[in-house]
């Protein structure tokens, strides 16, 4: 048991993005579920599926790399349990000038930074990725 689930599932990823693996399992939550979708959407994983069934869900992640290059080189936790952040629409960050995204829990759910500028919505601000 994780006090961080989020934390959690970037690490997984990071780690496995460091060692050039191909496949990450994370335990299941809708959360992370949701998350998984917009790296999906945005280009970051090739593909994701739900293997398991009742408490024993995982996530089973296919990272992405271009030839020998990751395709995220970088991923930061940003509202923590400890310190929560929140933005409002005009203060939403964008990532390294637009090449990465921020990951922002909304009252519609969880999207991009720039999903939430166009919905006109803030929220609390999860995670860099780039």
């Amino acid at each position: 048991m994780t006090n961080d689930p989020i934390a959690d599932l970037l690490t997984r990823i990071r780690n496995a993005n460091l060692r050039r693996h191909r496949i990450v399992t994370v335990p299941f939550s809708k959360k992370k579920a949701d998350i998984v979708k917009i790296l999906l959407e945005e280009g970051y994983i090739l593909d994701f599926k739900i293997e398991g069934t009742g408490v024993k869900k995982e996530l089973v992640l296919s990272l992405k790399y271009k030839g020998r290059n990751k395709v995220i080189t970088g991923l930061k936790r940003i509202s923590k349990p400890g310190l929560r952040v929140y933005a409002e629409v005009s203060k939403l960050p964008r990532v390294l000038n637009g090449y990465g995204i921020a990951l922002v829990s909304t009252s519609k759910g969880i999207m991009t930074a720039d999903n939430a500028k166009k919905q006109k919505l803030g929220g609390e601000v999860m995670a860099f990725v780039w």
